[in-house]
């Protein structure tokens, strides 16, 4: 990738050797003693030529590479943790200029924080094409766009560190249930409890693992408590923004920082300038250091801060999900939002594409799962945590420019999620920015379009696409709007309002 920009004429002076600056100051004298200042202008042959550089980018490429640090005292809920060696995988991708940047074309960087249980690449780089044969990636795009683009996966997740005694243990998967009065328990391995029994259920030793690798057996938890808290990963996204700054240098010195799904309380924490938090002080460092956010099919609501529930929080740091329930794609009705009536939604090949990313970042899950001892069905797995810290309280305070991004058809965080985050932003925030988009789901990113519904009436132009072509769907709108407003700060040429992409691509 390109760290630095080509320069002008007096970075080319520069780097001549001392010999040829001596040959060009002479024939500029004889010249001007031949032919006058006037006529010195027309001698090209001792005419300085600005080298030759790229405005826009020529290719792009993409690395993988892990960033260390040692957990903080207390960052994580359970002690065992403290002080541990620990790794967070990052996965880069950029823009290529086969001559050099032009100095006049800034350099631009993103951090994309993904969101509850799919880790940074299947999210943000995921491979294949819609039926237009345009590639799903969010990544490529932006790197294509001149933004060069980091997504790390977040501790838990991916190929970052999990611990031995955490989530790399299949023994701190849940038990069953405590007996009725919720202390006694029928099993003498122990039971478990959940504060959210739909995104942390219970008894996955039994249900999940009976076969691979539990071989009928209920085990003890090495770790009994949940796996983080939104701060543990505000630490991550920090070090993160840091890394990137540093490798991408872009112009301006600051990142657009961008959360989906849960990545948007992450996002929404890191930018809490009141995040009271010993352990993470000087907020307003890191917050000075983003330019942009964008908040997209994000999580929204509850505490400021942590706040242990009535029955407490889940006992258990891992919970797991099978191939079904990882792709599927449920498409909740809206505006315009029904299966009938979006056709094309769900990219060809997708699927499969989603659960092949997860696989290959899951070194021991893929050996998990199913029921037959030779053949493992293969699991994801992700952790448990706490949430917190997004609400109107900490909107209200957050001034940077923001994107608000999210699909009708959101089923998993409500689509009315997205308009409580613009109304909570500050009324004098003149840079604020909402769209909703028909036909998408939680997964917008992924999702295509097919059929007469994707050719926009004449005279009107599916958004980020050429005229005369059809809509690629919400993936592509999701790449241009990220772009757009990575780039300029706006959306469709405005820096502030509401918007709707209707069932062809169209803004309104």
């Amino acid at each position: 990738m390109d760290d630095g920009s080509q320069k002008k004429q007096g970075g080319w002076w520069r780097s001549r050797p001392v010999r040829h600056k001596w040959w060009i100051a002479v024939g500029t004298c004889l010249a001007v003693g031949a032919f006058g200042v006037g006529g010195l202008l027309a001698v090209d042959a001792i005419r300085i030529e600005e080298p030759p550089c790229d405005e826009k980018p020529t290719d792009i490429t993409a690395s993988d590479y892990m960033l260390d640090f040692t957990v903080p005292n207390g960052m994580m809920p359970d002690s065992q943790f403290n002080g541990q060696k620990a790794q967070l995988r990052v996965h880069r991708v950029g823009p290529e200029y086969a001559h050099g940047r032009c100095s006049q074309t800034p350099a631009r960087a993103a951090v994309l924080i993904h969101g509850r249980s799919v880790p940074g690449r299947p999210v943000f780089d995921l491979k294949g094409k819609d039926q237009n044969n345009n590639k799903l990636s969010v990544q490529d795009g932006l790197a294509r766009a001149g933004v060069d683009t980091f997504v790390p996966d977040l501790l838990g997740y991916g190929e970052s560190t999990r611990f031995q005694y955490g989530l790399d243990d299949p023994h701190n998967a849940s038990r069953p249930a405590f007996n009725a009065d919720g202390t006694t328990c029928a099993f003498p391995t122990g039971c478990d409890r959940t504060h959210n029994s739909q995104i942390f259920p219970l008894d996955q030793q039994r249900k999940n693992l009976k076969t691979n690798p539990l071989a009928g057996k209920m085990f003890a938890h090495s770790s009994d408590v949940r796996f983080a808290t939104i701060d543990t990963w505000v630490r991550d996204i920090r070090q993160v923004i840091d890394d990137a700054i540093a490798k991408a240098k872009p112009t301006n010195g600051k990142v657009t920082l961008v959360g989906y799904s849960l990545g948007g309380p992450r996002v929404g924490r890191t930018l809490y300038a009141a995040n009271p938090n010993p352990l993470l002080p000087d907020s307003a460092t890191w917050i000075g250091k983003v330019d942009r956010a964008v908040f997209m099919s994000s999580i929204f609501g509850g505490p400021t801060e942590e706040t242990t529930p009535a029955g407490g929080f889940v006992s258990f740091p891992l919970t797991l999900g099978d191939r079904a329930g990882m792709t599927a794609m449920p498409l909740a009705t809206g505006p315009g939002t029904n299966e009938a009536s979006c056709s094309g939604r769900i990219a060809p090949g997708s699927q499969d594409e989603t659960w092949k990313e997860l696989m290959k970042g899951d070194g021991a899950g893929r050996d998990w799962g199913g029921d037959d001892p030779n053949h493992p069905a293969g699991l994801n797995r992700s952790p448990t945590f706490s949430t917190y810290g997004w609400n109107t309280t900490v909107a209200g305070q957050l001034t940077l420019p923001t994107l608000v991004l999210h699909g009708f058809g959101d089923g998993t965080a409500p689509v009315a999620n997205s308009t409580a985050i613009y109304n909570a932003l500050p009324a004098a925030t003149k840079n604020k920015v909402l769209v909703q988009v028909t036909c998408a789901s939680h997964v917008l990113m992924w999702e295509g379009c097919s059929g007469d519904r994707c050719n926009p009436p004449s005279p009107s132009v599916a958004y980020g696409q050429k005229a005369g072509t059809p809509w690629a769907g919400p993936h592509g709108t999701v790449t241009s709007a990220l772009a757009e407003w990575i780039t300029n700060g706006t959306f469709n040429g405005a820096s502030s309002g509401k918007f709707t992409v209707d069932g062809s691509g169209v803004v309104h």
